[in-house]
């Protein structure tokens, strides 16, 4: 249900963006965290669990499109990607943090109330933090706010580029407004814009859920053993992240996301190999007695080696992608779109991996999602272009003619290109 909510939270999340800023947005997303987290806490009946879950995740959805684009468009080009790919380091560490304590809560009185009552305390630091933060200086510019997003550029930027940088957002705006008197303000209108534009994008995004049950997979029936093991997955998850911010300016967004998904495609058909041979016995119930094997431990290290695998590059760089590509005038909206289909997917993981797992067996659901990354892995190749070091401008006008990789681009560009 958080899932679910998500999606919806993400949907009116770009219509907030658009219309009452990115702060805004952020602000009414600590609200939602902190309702959801108490509802949860103090729930006499499951169904109020549900509901609090239901807050929870449409917080989840308004933050997971805005965070990347509030940051993105406060950063400087040359550290945008770096800012971005810190955003995903807080939240896998936030994940990394949630497995401790949830184990710290384990043998305390209150047990799952404290560890879901709890997530209200970080919303609430965070609205605090976020009340002595600027607004988005491009949206203060687009809501004709010029004096005020001139000064946010001042602080961002080196004396000598500010002009510079307010002359590139003047006319980015100007020819935006000049389409929108075209295309039309409502929300019907921006949402067939959007998708009628020339701008070529996808989002992928693939999330491990269940790692405790896969882990029981590979013949670790202890519940406690699971949790702890996949503790080391949630770790390495947080670290791929810092590899993240150190090589994403360096070597770009478009590197790492088809290195990343190459990775998952392995380590994929990897753990597919490994699960197979490890639950023989079709009567064996594997989340009670397990699947005992001497080589249950390749499962846990191909599943350690896929989050390694994803988290710096699949699981930051379509969110940076994202927040870099739409026109300031679709920017909420389109963010909004990408984020929905993200959360949807995860709603469909979720919901369908033990199932999966028992119609076609787990090496069989591993093969699947095998096949999903490598059809998002010639997605990537043939639909997102290289956006680092880029002005958001630079990146419009690139994206205006429509972005070819470049073994399909013609000799002569090419060349104009080296030129």
């Amino acid at each position: 249900m958080a899932v679910a909510g998500a999606i919806f939270g993400a949907g009116f999340g770009g219509w907030i963006n658009d219309r009452f800023g990115r702060k805004i947005s952020l602000l009414g997303a600590d609200v939602l965290f902190f309702i959801g987290a108490i509802i949860m806490a103090i729930a006499p009946q499951p169904w109020v669990i549900i509901l609090g879950r239901i807050f929870v995740g449409l917080g989840v959805g308004m933050a997971s499109m805005t965070a990347p684009l509030y940051i993105s468009e406060a950063s400087p080009a040359k550290i945008r990607g770096a800012l971005v790919s810190a955003n995903g380091f807080l939240i896998t560490g936030g994940q990394f943090l949630a497995y401790l304590i949830n184990l710290a809560f384990t043998k305390a009185p209150g047990t799952w109330r404290w560890m879901l009552g709890v997530a209200g305390l970080p919303a609430v630091v965070q609205f605090g933090l976020m009340m002595m933060l600027p607004e988005s200086p491009r949206w203060l510019y687009r809501q004709n706010k010029v004096d005020e997003a001139r000064a946010i550029l001042e602080k961002i930027y080196p004396a000598d580029q500010v002009e510079e940088e307010v002359n590139l957002l003047k006319q980015s705006v100007e020819n935006e407004k000049a389409e929108e008197g075209l295309i039309g303000k409502d929300m019907i209108s921006r949402l067939k814009g959007a998708f009628g534009n020339k701008i070529q994008f996808v989002g992928i995004n693939t999330v491990m859920y269940y790692s405790p049950t896969i882990v029981q997979f590979a013949g670790f029936a202890s519940k406690s053993t699971a949790l702890a093991l996949s503790l080391v997955t949630s770790g390495l998850n947080a670290l791929g992240s810092i590899v993240s911010m150190a090589f994403v300016d360096k070597y770009g967004r478009r590197r790492l996301m088809i290195v990343s998904m190459f990775g998952l495609s392995s380590c994929l058909v990897a753990l597919a190999v490994s699960t197979d041979t490890l639950c023989s016995d079709e009567h064996r119930t594997y989340f009670i007695s397990g699947c005992p094997s001497s080589f249950g431990w390749l499962a846990v290290v191909f599943l350690g080696a896929y989050i390694i695998t994803y988290s710096p590059g699949m699981g930051t760089a379509p969110w940076i992608v994202n927040s870099e590509i739409y026109p300031l005038r679709y920017r909420g909206v389109g963010g909004g779109i990408a984020a929905v289909s993200n959360w949807t997917s995860n709603l469909i993981v979720s919901l369908t991996f033990l199932t999966l797992t028992e119609a076609l067996g787990s090496a069989g659901t591993f093969l699947l999602f095998a096949g999903f990354s490598l059809l998002g892995l010639v997605a990537i190749y043939l639909l997102v272009p290289e956006t680092k070091g880029l002005a958001f401008e630079e990146v419009e006008k690139m994206l205006e003619t429509g972005f070819k990789p470049s073994a399909f681009m013609k000799k002569s560009n090419k060349s104009e290109m080296h030129a």
